[in-house]
């Protein structure tokens, strides 16, 4: 069985029955025999089943939030906010998925060359906790304007907004076996996941998760030979130049470091601050962290709301308290609080050094490191020195020095004077560590595609 828990209570929400291997394999036929037709389907005619998807997730957002909030403990407001946002990318996709798809002509000595871009059948997409609404249908949304079908497999402790999913796609009016969920008991996902990507029905596979879990998909799907796209972990660096605009970077920075109780594999975790401008920094970062209010996600002033899991707020706790052994200083929070539901206080740890847990490790939780830096050149260098390279961040007042710092820097994504974030009109993915290939835009819809080549002499 699979068990879900209020992270808020440590109460059990549900238990769901994990499918058997018969019922794993009827799925993955059902989908491969619906996306052969999907994919003669014109591409007009999928747009009003995308376009119907995204007014049902509006239409429903305050039901699906509410499932959110419970199954994960992200505050009311950000997941009613994650489901209208998803509605958004489903509403791109539909607009621009023709365009995107458009056959090109190339001139070749006169002679006349296409290029192509046509389904690949029936594609797999592991799915993480953090976002359980907004990482699947930005994935799925590409996907299926791209003619292609879509099987799904989610956390376990968001099995409940998985089944809401599936019942949302069929409601839009998609074949009812275009897009399937895969419910498998947590101890049996390495196995089962691997004989997936192994099956001839699955083309390709796109993750979210940890780095970990990228390099075990990807082994696996290269040993098969088919297509990854991989969105991992990062420890995203925030540079503060000394010109900055002191009271903007903060807050950019906390909006950023404490979204979704700072579980995002984008958000904030570095601070790197000009030297002569760091006290002044930290005096105003600590002032609003130590305000924020935590508690329950359904009440409309807490900002933090519970961690997802006990091992993950028990992991985060590790790394602060190994820091502080090595030398580092919790200028807040940084304490397990005594109260129900697996909780961890907005947290400031300074004084990092190389070698530091919080300094190399991706940290994921409401903690926020600052790091020193002496100039521009030392804040590019401090920032690469990561095995990550997701998003980053600049902020100065100068936008020819701001962007002269983002040129340097070894990331996917990089935001000047804003806090990183996806958004369907740009590609979004990381380098290194972070995985590779890309999802939205335009980019992303032509990762899982195939990209043909045609001559006619």
């Amino acid at each position: 069985m699979i068990v879900t828990i209020n992270p808020a209570t440590e109460e059990i929400l549900a238990e769901y029955p994990a499918m058997s291997t018969v019922e794993v394999e009827e799925a993955l036929l059902l989908a491969e025999e619906a996306s052969r037709l999907w994919k003669e389907t014109p591409v007009d005619v999928r747009k009003k089943s995308m376009t119907r998807l995204a007014d049902l997730l509006r239409a429903q957002k305050d039901e699906h939030g509410a499932l959110i909030a419970r199954e994960m403990g992200k505050p009311l407001k950000e997941a009613v906010a994650e489901v209208e946002k998803c509605g958004w990318v489903c509403d791109y996709y539909a607009e621009h998925a023709a365009a995107f798809l458009q056959p090109e002509t190339v001139d070749i000595d006169g002679r006349i060359g296409m290029v192509a871009f046509e389904p690949l059948g029936v594609i797999l997409g592991v799915m993480p906790w953090n976002f359980p609404f907004w990482q699947v249908i930005r994935f799925a949304a590409a996907v299926m304007m791209a003619g292609n079908g879509v099987v799904i497999k989610h956390a376990p402790n968001v099995t409940g907004s998985a089944i809401a999913l599936e019942k949302l796609f069929r409601e839009a009016g998609f074949p009812p076996d275009l897009y399937r969920t895969l419910h498998i008991d947590i101890d049996d996902v390495n196995r089962v996941v691997g004989e997936v990507i192994l099956h001839p029905v699955i083309k390709a596979v796109s993750i979210t998760g940890s780095t970990g879990a990228g390099m075990a998909v990807a082994e696996k799907a290269g040993r098969a030979l088919k297509r990854s796209v991989l969105e991992l972990g990062g420890n995203d660096p925030y540079i503060v130049l000394d010109d900055a605009d002191l009271q903007q970077a903060v807050d950019v920075c906390i909006a950023s470091r404490l979204l979704n109780a700072g579980q995002s594999c984008v958000a904030a975790k570095r601070f790197i601050v000009a030297g002569s401008i760091k006290a002044r920094f930290e005096d105003m970062l600590l002032e609003k962290m130590e305000a924020t209010v935590m508690g329950d996600p359904f009440d409309p002033s807490v900002r933090i709301g519970p961690l997802a899991r006990k091992d993950l707020r028990d992991e985060l706790h590790r790394q602060v308290e190994k820091s502080r052994e090595q030398g580092a200083t919790v200028l807040c929070g940084g304490e397990v609080p005594d109260m129900k539901g697996f909780f961890y206080p907005a947290t400031i740890v300074t004084d990092v050094k190389p070698g530091m847990a919080v300094y190399g490790e991706e940290t994921f939780g409401p903690v926020a490191t600052v790091l020193e830096a002496h100039n521009d050149d030392d804040a590019v260098r401090i920032a690469n020195d990561s095995p990550y390279g997701l998003g980053s961040a600049v902020f100065s007042s100068d936008p020819e020095r701001a962007r002269n710092v983002a040129g340097r820097l070894e990331a996917g994504n990089c935001f000047i004077n804003s806090m990183v974030k996806s958004d369907p009109r740009l590609p979004f993915g990381g380098i290194k560590q972070s995985g590779y290939g890309r999802e939205l835009s335009r980019y992303g819809i032509r990762e899982f595609v195939n990209v043909k080549s045609m001559y006619f002499g």
